[in-house]
């Protein structure tokens, strides 16, 4: 609980080389109840996983410096951040590359334009327990 006896709201990294898109996903996801942390690429990502302990990690895979694959291979081989859900946002919606995602780790992946309503119904069946 919080000082205000609410319950604390789940962080989630939101992993987005768009300013613009990071923003859009930032308000939804601050309007729906979550606090965001935001970075702009893969080796920000990794640091901050590993230090702010996020609930969740929604990650673009399309990344300028290393791509959402390899963010993912790293943060599952990391015991520290090994159990943080990852769901992969990606323009590329073939078959193959969701088993690429899920084959790394990912929990869950969505083709852009994500549908916010799709997204926002299965958030809390991925997100962490706060306090895990």
């Amino acid at each position: 609980m919080t000082s205000d006896g609410a319950a604390p709201r789940p962080l989630i990294l939101l992993v987005e080389d768009n300013e613009t898109i990071r923003g859009a996903f930032t308000i939804l996801l601050e309007e729906s109840g979550y606090r965001v942390a935001g970075a702009a690429c893969g080796l920000e990502a990794v640091q901050l996983a590993a230090s702010a302990a996020p609930a969740l990690i929604l990650l673009d895979l399309g990344l300028p410096d290393i791509g959402g694959l390899e963010v993912t291979r790293r943060l599952k081989r990391d015991p520290a951040t090994a159990a943080i859900p990852i769901v992969a946002l990606t323009g590329r919606s073939l078959e193959t590359d969701q088993q690429a995602c899920l084959a790394a780790g990912c929990a869950a992946y969505f083709a852009k334009p994500v549908n916010s309503a799709e997204l926002l119904q299965r958030l809390p069946e991925l997100v962490l327990p706060v306090g895990s």
